[in-house]
């Protein structure tokens, strides 16, 4: 079983990777990237903490979102326990942030399904962890 979700966690961190990537550049798919440059635009327009008087740039705005999604994903594939689980906290936030803006967007609910998906898995990652740190604690 640990297997399992050590191969779920290395999938799930190349998928937020490469979804960084692909924010960064449009050098692997191009096509994506100038959706997602526009789709920014609307995702600045209700952005949570607007309320409060802050609006990100929309180019800027995504390029922070891809460096996080990069730089998370390798650190939850690939890095120690400790940034592992601090990754996955950032990734679950964003995850978040993505649903409810799609859903302030009104976007068709196929729209939020990848993120929907990929906060549920970050969620049984953690608590797989917890679990795991749970057990070692009462051994």
């Amino acid at each position: 079983m640990a297997l399992l979700f050590s191969v779920l966690r290395v999938l799930l961190g190349l998928f937020f990777a490469v979804s960084g990537v692909v924010k960064l550049t449009d050098q692997i798919a191009g096509d994506a990237h100038r959706q997602l440059k526009t789709k920014f635009v609307q995702f600045a327009d209700v952005f949570p903490l607007k309320e409060f008087g802050y609006k990100p740039e929309p180019g800027m705005y995504m390029e922070i979102v891809g460096w996080m999604e990069l730089i998370g994903g390798c650190l939850l594939a690939f890095g120690p326990q400790l940034l592992q689980e601090i990754s996955n906290f950032v990734l679950t936030v964003i995850m978040i942030g993505a649903i409810y803006t799609l859903l302030v967007l009104k976007e068709p609910f196929v729209m939020c399904v990848p993120a929907t998906v990929s906060l549920g898995l970050l969620l049984l990652l953690n608590i797989r962890g917890r679990g795991k740190c749970l057990k070692s604690k009462s051994e």
